[in-house]
């Protein structure tokens, strides 16, 4: 039974600080998930491994998928061959990291962006979590709803602004009850998309060119696999919201298994796919939308797979609305109201939906930015997340919820390493750094170089200060 002490939560099956979950959630489907970023009571448990495989192998099945692969040939010129290389190696990384970070949610129960307080601080956490926030919540939710709109405007011809409406209604009803309906959903979404997904790829790849000729630009296949690995990361800040329902003891290689391979494998071979697209038609049809890879297909195989994209996107936003929801609760601001994660997941939802609608035109071009400015945080963040893991093998959970636990070396660090890959290696339409201003091949390095600046910050700060090991003390207040 829990109580409460001065707004702690007690309970029996978590560690005394540990603010547990409030109601009675269980396995229902249709009831609306309660509380918010809370620890979860092992009595409401619940979930298996495999399940990770369609939770993480439907959201990916949509246009926005595809078109990773469509810039790579269409946008910034590479060969097929050499596209599929960068798209396969970017999704992997991106396919291991996720399946790594999974593993934890089971043993402490609490979403990722609670556990990322372990690297960052209670308070330092804001930064990630805020980031992850406006990203998750408004600006994938906004990425996906637009390509799930033009999908359904090419299918039915109605208005760009009432498909985008409808997108975005059903997307905000699956995420506003929660968890349990949000795996149910992929469940069933997952052989509907699949099936489609896979005639419609036989058929487009039977057209491809993949000896055909293009125009590369300047560090092309670095771009690519930084899109690539940008995509498959951008999941990596939700990985334990959806295994913190499982129980503790549940298979950490099994949970790493499904979840990896269903991000990557559902990455890998619809850019894949995208890059046939672009080899098939021009440019300008090849990036212009869902049309230009509907015109591969006959009409009632193109109608369905528009169908597909559609429901692809509904199934990508769904975990970005309600992830976004719970990262907003984990910023540390106790909202009183019991449907805290519910009412956040709507604001959210009106909010991407206004920026939608502003980016239904010149979608392209604000995608692939978005696509490698989301990379550029992602990398250092992980950079703290694991550097912290090196340092604290099995951290007690009531750091999690301790206001005292500052570790001011995570939010440094990643500044330091955003701004320094940033300033030197950014190489977007509307910025590009020095160094691929003078060197055009390599492309885009911010990420590699935001790891790799941030991890070297992160572990020199607590050698030199001798901390990264400690045990916070029980907090009370």
């Amino acid at each position: 039974m829990a109580t409460r002490d001065q707004g702690v939560t007690h309970s029996g099956d978590a560690g005394a600080g540990v603010l547990v979950r409030e109601g009675t959630y269980g396995s229902t489907v249709f009831e609306v998930e309660p509380g918010g970023a809370e620890f979860i009571p092992l009595n409401e448990r619940h979930g298996r491994p495999l399940q990770l495989f369609w939770t993480w192998t439907s959201p990916n099945m949509e246009f926005a998928t595809i078109f990773v692969g469509v810039l790579a040939v269409a946008g910034f010129g590479l060969g097929f061959w050499e596209a599929a290389l960068a798209l396969v190696l970017g999704s992997a990384i991106g396919g291991v990291t996720h399946g790594l970070l999974s593993q934890r949610g089971p043993r402490y129960g609490v979403p990722q962006m609670v556990l990322s307080r372990l690297g960052f601080g209670y308070w330092g956490n804001i930064l990630p979590a805020g980031l992850n926030s406006v990203t998750a919540g408004i600006g994938w939710f906004a990425v996906n709803s637009v390509s799930g709109a033009l999908a359904l405007n090419v299918l039915t011809h109605l208005p760009e602004v009432l498909c985008l409406l409808i997108i975005v209604a059903v997307q905000l009803a699956v995420a506003f009850f929660g968890y349990n309906l949000v795996h149910v959903f992929e469940r069933y979404a997952f052989p509907v998309l699949a099936i489609i997904f896979v005639i419609a790829s036989v058929v487009i790849l039977s057209k491809a060119h993949p000896g055909a000729a293009h125009h590369t630009i300047p560090g092309a296949w670095l771009l690519t696999f930084g899109a690539a690995f940008g995509y498959a990361v951008g999941w990596n800040p939700y990985a334990s919201d959806y295994t913190r329902y499982f129980k503790p003891d549940s298979d950490k290689r099994a949970i790493a298994l499904w979840a990896g391979l269903g991000l990557f494998i559902s990455c890998a071979f619809l850019e894949i796919v995208g890059a046939a697209v672009g080899t098939a038609v021009g440019a300008g049809d090849a990036l212009g939308g869902p049309g230009g890879m509907t015109s591969l297909l006959a009409t009632p195989l193109a109608d369905l797979t528009l169908l597909a994209i559609a429901l692809g996107a509904v199934a990508a936003n769904v975990l970005n609305i309600y992830s976004g929801a719970l990262s907003f609760t984990a910023l540390g601001i106790r909202l009183p109201l019991s449907l805290r994660r519910a009412i956040v997941a709507l604001g959210f939802g009106i909010i991407g939906f206004f920026l939608a609608w502003s980016g239904l035109s010149n979608a392209g071009t604000k995608y692939e930015n978005f696509l490698l400015i989301i990379a550029y945080w992602i990398a250092p963040w992980l950079a703290v997340f694991f550097s912290d893991q090196l340092l604290r093998k099995d951290p007690e959970e009531t750091l999690l919820f301790d206001k005292r636990h500052m570790n001011w070396a995570g939010p440094v660090a990643m500044l330091v390493g955003m701004g320094i890959s940033i300033g030197l290696f950014s190489n977007q339409t509307e910025y590009v750094a020095p160094v691929p201003a003078h060197v055009g091949a390599v492309g885009d390095l911010t990420f590699e170089v935001g790891f790799l600046i941030t991890a070297a910050v992160y572990l020199t700060w607590h050698a030199v200060a001798g901390t990264g090991r400690e045990k916070a003390p029980v907090s009370t207040t």
